[in-house]
């Protein structure tokens, strides 16, 4: 992307602002942008970011954080720097503001903590070969990052601009892998069948007014393929079914109105 792109994405902006950066400053500020990145979602437009979820971002980070008040200036240099490059009208590093310190800081703490994952054997193991293949990737990067920082002429040295931001890109990711990998849940497919919907159950419906049949395999986000019938649990569908028995009826909220569907069969 270049810094002249008026509608880059979350993720691009971040890559621009941190490459602006000394090879110091970029490695302190990386955590912090890329926290707020995720938060919003890389691919998301800088434009359509708006001053009420920057402001609601201070709340989200914990104040048990030795850094808080370092990654919000952070995320203010950022703004500022997204709004010297036109990407947005206004300067929405104004609308983040620390909030109030609260006496309970312990369940702060907890609120602030990843929340549990549900995977399959297999996912989980994907996410970790996939975790693998990354820190492989990071330390060729190191390497190529050091070649090219041997070229004295920093102003127009396109490979060492490029490995930084893709060991950028790949950082996060790590990141956000091993915080995924820490905090889940392993689906244990040995248990024996239950009538009650959970995560990892297939589940048959049949359409109360047609009589059609629909079969979809509940999973955890990191492991939806719709192609193959598997929904995440967060889904509309997903929070209608979970917990729900065999032989009742739930009620879907679709964009043509709400279906009823028969809990046919609950499978593992």
């Amino acid at each position: 992307m270049s810094s002249g792109s008026q509608n880059p994405t979350l993720g691009e902006a971040a890559s621009s602002f941190l490459a602006s950066l000394s090879a110091e400053e970029g490695g302190r500020s990386q955590q912090a942008v890329y926290g707020f990145v995720r938060w919003y979602g890389w691919g998301r437009s800088f434009t359509e970011l708006t001053a009420q979820e920057v402001a609601n971002y201070a709340e989200r980070l914990s104040l048990t954080q030795t850094s808080y008040s370092q990654n919000l200036e952070i995320i203010r240099a950022f703004l500022a720097y997204a709004k010297k490059q036109g990407w947005s009208k206004t300067n929405l590093a104004t609308h983040l503001k620390p909030k109030k310190v609260k006496a309970k800081l312990p369940s702060q703490a907890r609120r602030g903590s990843p929340a549990a994952t549900s995977l399959t054997q297999q996912g989980y193991a994907k996410l970790e070969a996939e975790l693998a293949d990354l820190k492989n990737k990071r330390h060729q990067l190191i390497d190529e990052i050091r070649k090219a920082a041997a070229d004295k002429d920093f102003r127009e040295n396109a490979p060492l601009d490029a490995a930084r931001e893709q060991r950028g890109h790949i950082e996060g990711r790590i990141m956000e892998l091993e915080e995924a990998l820490k905090s889940a849940t392993i689906i244990d497919k040995t248990q024996k069948p239950s009538l009650k919907v959970s995560v990892g159950n297939s589940i048959i419906l049949s359409d109360v007014a047609s009589g059609e049949e629909l079969r979809y395999t509940i999973v955890g986000p990191r492991e939806v393929d719709p192609t193959k019938g598997r929904i995440s649990s967060n889904s509309p569908t997903g929070k209608a079914l979970l917990g729900r028995f065999q032989g009742e009826i739930v009620e879907i909220t679709a964009p043509l109105g709400r279906l009823k569907y028969e809990i046919k069969q609950i499978e593992r």
